[in-house]
């Protein structure tokens, strides 16, 4: 009888059970993502982890090491493997948020093209492609402060501390660098390059794009600008470990304007010189801020 009644009472409970667990498991989730940072600052304080200087080996030695303990590289790769697994995860989950907002981001993108309505899809499967595309660079988009942070989490540890607070801080500053690049495409290149391109060549012939080449063409666009503006920072990282040296920079600046325009004229859409002398302007602001960021970062990295 006792157990027919703890049969029916496990029954009856079963539903509040599972909507228990279904209401934890998100924070289940987060708990997992965080345990091992967690971990971490339980064995070393925040400040002895931040503070704590590697050892000093020449990269010559440290290799040979390596070789002769392979055990030490298949737990570097054990690391590795868990940081990559929890950012795959967030992206996984940050695409999956960025459904619920993805067809006002496809509107916001049609935007400088006069909206959805002037687009047009030609093929059964081109909508759907073009949301799984959309949502997937949203969510990698939303993803990327936590990615950033899983790498310099598994690169901590072989920095020195004031490199390992730079690069910290340089985390945010990356995000605030790309998405700038973003605006200044949608709002200033996107608009100039869209009416050239409508009404600068045969204006005689409608231009009526696809919903997919619109959407593939102008998200190209926005990352590869938004990938240019961060040199500043790739500037004033590799001038922090002595791979650059600013001088060298300056009395290139020639050089360096060619190789711009060529960049600008690979990734400008159109033929016209206005455009591509539009998206030179901030690629050369950048590069003089690059060598302006490389010249602060070269007394420190000879002083540390």
């Amino acid at each position: 009888m006792d157990r027919s009644r703890r049969a029916l009472l496990w029954i009856i409970a079963a539903p509040f059970r599972l909507i228990f667990w279904l209401i934890s498991l998100p924070f289940r989730f987060l708990g997992w993502l965080i345990r091992p940072i967690v971990d971490k600052l339980k064995q070393n304080s925040v400040s002895r982890f931040m503070d704590e200087v590697p050892e000093d080996r020449p990269a010559a030695d440290a290799i040979v090491d390596a070789f002769e303990n392979p055990m030490q590289i298949m737990e570097q790769l054990e690391e590795a493997r868990k940081h990559l697994l929890r950012a795959l995860l967030v992206v996984v989950v940050a695409v999956v948020i960025s459904f619920f907002f993805t067809d006002q981001l496809i509107a916001f993108l049609a935007m400088p093209n006069g909206g959805l309505q002037t687009l047009q899809a030609i093929q059964p499967t081109e909508t759907v492609g073009v949301f799984m595309r959309v949502a997937v660079l949203a969510g990698i988009a939303l993803a990327t402060p936590y990615i950033a942070f899983e790498i310099w989490l598994f690169a901590a540890p072989g920095l020195m501390p004031h490199e390992r607070r730079i690069s910290l801080w340089a985390i945010p500053l990356a995000g605030v660098f790309f998405l700038g690049g973003m605006a200044f495409t949608y709002f200033l290149l996107l608009p100039v390059s869209l009416n050239i391109l409508s009404n600068g060549f045969l204006a005689q012939v409608d231009t009526n794009w696809t919903v997919g080449s619109y959407t593939e063409f102008v998200s190209d666009l926005m990352f590869w600008i938004g990938i240019a503006f961060e040199f500043p920072l790739v500037a004033y990282a590799l001038a922090r470990v002595g791979l650059i040296d600013p001088s060298a920079l300056l009395k290139q600046w020639r050089l360096a304007m060619v190789m711009i325009a060529i960049i600008a004229a690979a990734v400008t859409p159109t033929t016209d010189p206005g455009t591509m002398g539009l998206t030179m302007l901030p690629m050369v602001v950048l590069y003089f801020l690059g060598i302006l960021f490389s010249y602060m970062a070269r007394p420190r990295a000879v002083a540390g």
